[in-house]
């Protein structure tokens, strides 16, 4: 098979796993929200009287948006107004190529990478397009030639640039441990023992900066207890002229936010693919016991841990979302500016004079 045949079939598979989670999340969100608040959820969408606790429900909700009325307002600047949930859809929907699922693997004696876009500047590249979101944020409220609208999406652009110094920064510890901005160099650093025992993970080596990126992330994804661009109670959101396919859109672009951040985390955080004391062989455990495994079996390892790490992320932005209120728009703001980006500061500083010891 040619190395374009190969690509493609990458690009095919992260797509229809992104895609496919992305779908199922909406019907998690629903579920988690239904037992936190002892109800039922989401469970009427059926085929042939099957339910399966619902498990139909998001393609009853795709179906449903595909039909709905595509209205755009007489006064909107139209061109703009499509264009912008495209934006937002494509740029967070293009990050899932530089995020590492597994360990290469060798097929028919060539070096395949689970992988599309293995690059030095891999971690740039991510927060590069997730970035550039923003642009998808400010048209739609302006597009709609809607004051409203127009206000959320400038309280939309103040907080993503906001939270994007403090995200930036808490990287550059992580970074300064793990030298390197290959994101597959990164999860393999990850795979050494500290004391001989506990996996290096970036949690471990820099458990300050993973709390500022986790709090970063969460105000970049603009839901519960960051939603200040759509507070209902508030404002009107930056999306309010928006019906049908292009509302969905919006709606998808949330959810594969959350799906981003949950590999991000796991990638720089939690060793990625790694599983502790799991090399090529097989596990080899720090009392001297081994267990022997097929490559085959290995690589499954790896891209099952990856996956469970990314849905138990994924399950605890839910869960957040659920449980706490929403800040005032000035609290938004200070935590940005007056904790979160000090700390981040902090952590540099700290990193640098252990590292230096």
């Amino acid at each position: 098979m040619t190395d374009i045949g190969i690509l493609l079939i990458k690009i095919v598979l992260a797509l229809v796993w992104f895609l496919v989670l992305t779908l199922y999340l909406t019907w998690a969100e629903r579920k988690e929200s239904a037992v936190i608040q002892d109800r039922i959820g989401a469970n009427r969408a059926s085929i042939f009287g099957i339910r399966i606790l619902g498990l139909f429900q998001p393609f009853a909700d795709a179906i449903k948006m595909i039909f709905k009325e595509d209205f755009v307002p007489v006064f909107s600047r139209k061109f703009l107004h499509t264009l912008a949930p495209f934006l937002s859809f494509f740029f967070v929907a293009i990050t899932i190529a530089a995020i590492p699922f597994g360990d290469d693997i060798r097929i028919a004696g060539k070096t395949i990478s689970l992988q599309i876009f293995d690059a030095n500047i891999g971690l740039l590249f991510v927060l590069a397009m997730l970035s550039l979101g923003i642009y998808g944020i400010i048209l739609s409220g302006w597009a709609s030639n809607n004051r409203f609208a127009l206000l959320g999406s400038i309280r939309g652009a103040a907080q993503l640039i906001s939270y994007e110094v403090a995200l930036g920064l808490s990287l550059v510890g992580l970074i300064m441990v793990y030298p390197s901005l290959r994101l597959s160099e990164i999860v393999r650093a990850q795979g050494s023992l500290l004391l001989g025992f506990f996996p290096a993970w970036g949690v471990f080596l820099q458990p300050l900066g993973f709390i500022i990126f986790l709090f970063a992330a969460l105000a970049e994804t603009k839901r519960v207890p960051f939603d200040l661009p759509e507070g209902e109670s508030e404002i009107i959101g930056f999306f309010a002229e928006y019906g049908g396919l292009k509302w969905g859109l919006f709606m998808m672009t949330d959810f594969m936010e959350i799906i981003i951040v949950s590999a991000l985390l796991t990638t720089l955080f939690f060793g990625g693919w790694q599983v502790p004391w799991l090399s090529t062989a097989g596990f080899e455990f720090p009392w001297g016991w081994k267990w022997h495994l097929g490559p085959w079996l290995v690589t499954a390892l790896e891209v099952a841990a990856f996956n469970i790490k990314v849905f138990i992320f994924c399950w605890l932005q839910i869960l957040i979302r659920w449980t706490y209120p929403r800040l005032r728009y000035d609290q938004l703001m200070d935590l940005g500016w007056k904790l979160l980006v000090p700390l981040s500061l902090l952590n540099i500083l700290g990193t640098a004079i252990v590292m230096s010891l």
